[in-house]
C-alpha cells in the first residue's frame, strides 16, 4: 500500500508526486483537501509520521498567522482544527504500511522511498 495525500494545487506536493510515479510506483492518491481527515484517520497518521500535530501545520498560511500563532491548544484540539482546516497541513504526506513521511523536501522523500 502507497498512498500519496495530496493537494494539486501545491508546488511541492506536485513535486513530491511526480518523484513518487517516476520511480515506477503507483500510488493511491487522496485530495485531502477535497476529502478531509476524520480525527481518528489523522490521528493514526500522525503516529507513523511519529510527529506532533503542530509539526505538520503550514506556519506560512494566513489563517494561521492570523487566528492560530501564538495561541495554546492540547493535541486534540490542533488535529481538530487540521481536520477542519486541511490547507494548514503540510504536503505531500506519503505513506506505506506502517509509516509515513512529509514528502516536501526530495532528499527526504527519497530516502524514505528506498527504504525498506
Amino acid at each position: 500500500m502507497l498512498r500519496v495525500y495530496h493537494n494539486p494545487r501545491c508546488r511541492k506536493s506536485r513535486a513530491g508526486l511526480e518523484q513518487v510515479k517516476s520511480m515506477g510506483l503507483e500510488p493511491e492518491i487522496v485530495e485531502y483537501i477535497k476529502k478531509p481527515f476524520t480525527t481518528d484517520q489523522l490521528r493514526k497518521l500522525l503516529i507513523k509520521l511519529n510527529l506532533k500535530p503542530t509539526d505538520i501545520i503550514r506556519k506560512q498560511e494566513e489563517l494561521y498567522k492570523k487566528e492560530l500563532k501564538g495561541r495554546k491548544f492540547t493535541e486534540e484540539e490542533w488535529i481538530k482544527i487540521l481536520c477542519d482546516n486541511p490547507q494548514l497541513i503540510r504536503r505531500p504526506i506519503v505513506e506505506v504500511e506502517y509509516r509515513a513521511v512529509i514528502g516536501d523536501d526530495p532528499e527526504v522523500l527519497q530516502e524514505f522511498l528506498t527504504r525498506k
